[in-house]
């Protein structure tokens, strides 16, 4: 399997609204953190120079999982939007998480709980029902020998790109959120909002799959269009109306950011990504023997919080252990409760079973290979696996091992004493930094 691991960029500084050079206006960049003004004017330049009078305005936002300060660009967008809009419409991008509640919808959007109205008069938000087949159109097929050539022959099958209709019955379409390391397309964001963020199954299963035979340690991070963001685009090109796309750089472990970009979907992200691979990917002279990931609240169960594990992967020696620390995690999978019963393997386990597990959910199978990691498996051998992967969690002990991984109470680990090992890396707010070697 070839090498998709890109290099990294330069250090680059933009000013407000100046073009990128990639199609996309951005302001900022990866020594800078922009003041709340930059960010807000920013945003009011760009809308205002849109054709929104009396057309119907639809913004995608991130759940809970995405780090963002989304009540600062969300006020921005909709003081720019909705006197000239005919009709505002916030879709929370879950894929396949669980549904946000009002509490947290407020909170995430910045305004009291039940008092939307007052905060953004004209404004609906919804939650991506991903549950319920009414949610989705057919914008078309992806033939099954374009899929063949987009997957690098990985994958031979049509796709039929079914998303949220809420898309296609507005005017005007706007992704706003982050752009991170990610370890089925490389990095977040952009059309990746539409695909998985409120696409229907299938395609999430299809995407999540190409970048799990791809394997995890080989994708996340890369820059470029690698095959899984191939088929995004893709499937996004047939979607009918019109779309942009505000596309942020956070300041890791805090509210800040060092940039916005606005443009097509595709050109604001990769103008993000190329800052995102500066600001959000930390390099190490030598593998580590063992990392404590501290995995933050905002992730509510393994389904998520495996981004411990992703993001720190490829630092890890052979024969070492990433020791995931979540007291507050209770679930393997709110969602998705199957995967307890498959377990966490490497992609060869899978594939060289194929027969065995062709029906499960590939979204599922997925999962598996990105929080199990890298290994070999044949019949004679059995599963081989690089590293120990260790769950020190709320969830019980007969679980954690039924579902093949290691446990460790949590009630045991000393952050400190583990900080002061030499042998030992600690990750506070683990899931969105990327570590890879030099």
């Amino acid at each position: 399997m070839s090498d998709v691991v890109g290099s990294r960029p330069s250090t680059s500084v933009l000013e407000p609204g100046r073009e990128s050079g990639l199609g996309a206006a951005t302001v900022g960049g990866a020594d800078s953190v922009l003041t709340d003004h930059q960010v807000t004017g920013f945003v009011r330049e760009q809308l205002d120079a849109l054709d929104l009078d009396g057309r119907s305005l639809l913004v995608i936002v991130p759940d809970g999982t995405r780090s963002v300060p989304l009540p600062l660009l969300f006020e921005a967008v909709h003081r720019a939007a909705h006197r000239r809009v005919s009709r505002l419409t916030v879709l929370v991008a879950l894929g396949t998480h669980a549904a946000m509640a009002e509490p947290d919808l407020a909170a995430r959007l910045g305004y009291s709980p039940g008092a939307l109205a007052n905060t953004y008069p004209g404004t609906t938000v919804l939650n991506h029902e991903w549950w319920k087949p009414e949610t989705f159109v057919s914008v078309g097929t992806i033939p099954a020998d374009r899929l063949g050539e987009l997957s690098e022959g990985r994958l031979v099958r049509p796709v039929e790109v079914r998303l949220n209709r809420a898309v296609v019955e507005h005017d005007v379409t706007l992704i706003v959120g982050p752009v991170l390391p990610h370890e089925v397309v490389g990095f977040s964001g952009g059309n990746k909002y539409l695909f998985p963020g409120v696409a229907v199954q299938d395609v999430i299963n299809v995407s999540h799959w190409l970048g799990a035979l791809i394997t995890s340690q080989d994708i996340i991070g890369t820059r470029g269009i690698t095959p899984v963001r191939a088929l995004i685009d893709e499937a996004a090109s047939l979607v009918p109306g019109e779309r942009y796309a505000l596309s942020v750089v956070t300041e890791a472990g805090t509210d800040g950011l060092h940039s916005a970009s606005f443009g097509t979907p595709q050109a604001s992200w990769e103008a993000a990504a190329e800052i995102s691979a500066e600001t959000h990917v930390h390099y190490l002279e030598k593998p580590v023997r063992r990392v404590l990931s501290l995995v933050p609240t905002k992730y509510e169960d393994m389904w998520t919080g495996a981004k411990g594990f992703y993001k720190v992967e490829p630092v890890v020696a052979d024969g070492g252990q990433v020791v995931l620390y979540a007291p507050h995690i209770t679930e393997i999978s709110v969602m998705h409760p199957e995967i307890v019963e498959i377990g966490y393997h490497c992609r060869d386990y899978f594939v060289k079973q194929w027969d065995r597990f062709k029906d499960v959910p590939w979204g599922d199978l997925a999962h598996s290979t990105h929080l199990r990691g890298a290994g070999t498996y044949d019949a004679e051998h059995g599963e081989r696996l690089r590293v120990t992967v260790t769950l020190a969690t709320g969830i019980p002990e007969h679980v954690v091992r039924a579902a093949n991984l290691d446990y460790l109470d949590p009630a045991l680990v000393d952050v400190e004493a583990w900080a002061a090992d030499p042998d030992t890396m600690v990750v506070p707010d683990a899931g969105e930094v990327l570590f890879r070697l030099r």
